[in-house]
């Protein structure tokens, strides 16, 4: 059995497929630049080298075309023909409050995903198109929709709801609703397993950081609250985008500037954050290793505010949760910039975290699922490589055999 998952973004379509029956990826890569010209595709199979070509595709029906055509073609294929696909699985980054798990796609359920893209409308578009383009290149496969919010739909009324006038909520469904939910789901399940628990019996505070940058508290395996909110932009400082801040300064700003909403949403979103205080650069990497005179002092800055603002988020639900088990760090930068991990914890040893600093600096994502807390921690700090696709790909599956429940339930095979 052969699963398909697709993330359609706003410029991109990203793709994986999954060998079920054999329990590995035997194909993922992407296609970038999705209707805004020059697009191309990056193809990886393991062991053959590097396929990449250009490809003009100016919607993503013709990327999901190209996808299908990568996978089966003679030079580039691991795969005869299209109907050796069995499903195919899509995340769509918003279900509101009206999913709180995957779901087999229908009529009905697309309507719902269009009747709260206003809530997501730089992400839910992109997967709605996805959607419809592989219907309409594989009409006859089952389709599974994934949501990054679902996860999270175990928030009690108290954390998810805003200060703001209640009818925002009524009328337009404003509240919390918190994304990266599979990763979260998958890292926090894992960390249960490593302590030799059940993810019931755990409380763990999970932080995806990557150039999105999201932490969840989670309180006998069920999310409790999360830094994301309405939209992406709430909680940590990430690779472009602001985070918390006084809700005054865009006002404030909007009449400096004299620019709509507009414009201040696209500041907000891409030019903030790490980029914003670091004038150059949204990578870590590059942040880490800058000497440049003139951006050195900047580069600091935005590594101590990440980091600062990482600690406080630890702070906090550590205070939610009133027991904590494990603190656990995945995502691009959480696997790799130890660093990071490094400032955001230290001075916690009154709280039963304690790391073993050689330890930490030295592990990154190729080293897998690593223990850098020390024997005497009371909190366990792990980092382990988040898989998100693999969330994705074991849903489709219990869908399509019918063994579907929730995740508090269904025994994922990464709890072994």
């Amino acid at each position: 059995m052969f699963i398909l998952a697709l993330n359609c973004g706003s410029s991109s379509a990203k793709y994986q497929l999954y060998d079920w029956d054999n329990k590995r990826v035997i194909a993922k890569g992407v296609v970038e630049r999705v209707g805004i010209g020059d697009s191309f595709i990056v193809h990886e199979v393991e062991g053959r080298p590097t396929y990449r070509d250009e490809y003009e595709c100016h919607d993503h029906g013709t990327a999901v075309e190209l996808i299908v055509k990568t996978l089966t073609a003679s030079e580039t294929g691991v795969i005869s023909n299209m109907k050796e696909i069995s499903a195919v699985g899509h995340r769509v980054v918003h279900g509101g409050d009206k999913f709180k798990r995957s779901v087999r796609l229908d009529a009905d359920v697309i309507k719902t995903i269009e009747d709260v893209q206003h809530l997501a409308p730089l992400h839910n578009p992109p997967n709605l198109a996805g959607i419809r383009a592989a219907y309409e290149v594989l009409p006859d496969v089952p389709q599974v929709a994934i949501f990054d919010t679902a996860f999270h739909q175990t928030m009690p009324d108290y954390a998810y709801m805003y200060a703001v006038p209640y009818e925002w909520h009524e009328h337009y469904g404003v509240r919390r609703y918190g994304f990266h939910g599979t990763s979260h789901l998958y890292v926090s399940k894992r960390a249960a397993s490593l302590l030799g628990k059940s993810s019931k019996e755990c409380n763990i505070i999970t932080m995806h950081i990557g150039n999105g940058v999201s932490h969840t508290a989670i309180k006998n395996g069920v999310s409790v609250d999360t830094s994301m909110g309405l939209t992406p932009l709430e909680g940590a400082i990430m690779g472009t985008r602001c985070g918390d801040i006084d809700p005054a300064i865009p006002l404030f700003m909007q009449g400096q500037l004299d620019i709509d909403y507009r414009k201040m949403d696209t500041i907000l979103n891409k030019k903030s954050g790490m980029l914003g205080i670091s004038g150059k650069y949204t990578d870590r990497r590059d942040i880490l290793q800058c000497n440049f005179p003139d951006s050195k002092d900047r580069c600091r800055l935005a590594i101590d505010m990440e980091a600062y603002r990482l600690k406080k988020y630890i702070g906090t639900y550590y205070a939610v949760l009133g027991r904590l088990d494990a603190i656990v760090f995945t995502a691009g930068v959480g696997e790799n910039a130890g660093i990071i991990r490094q400032k955001a914890l230290e001075g916690l040893e009154d709280m039963g975290i304690i790391v073993d600093e050689q330890k930490n600096l030295s592990t990154f994502s190729k080293h897998g699922e690593t223990e850098i807390s020390t024997p005497e921690s009371k909190v366990k700090v792990f980092v382990i490589p988040t898989n998100e696709e693999l969330v994705f790909v074991e849903d489709v599956v219990a869908i399509l055999n019918g063994t579907y429940k929730d995740h508090t339930e269904y025994e994922y095979s990464f709890l072994k």
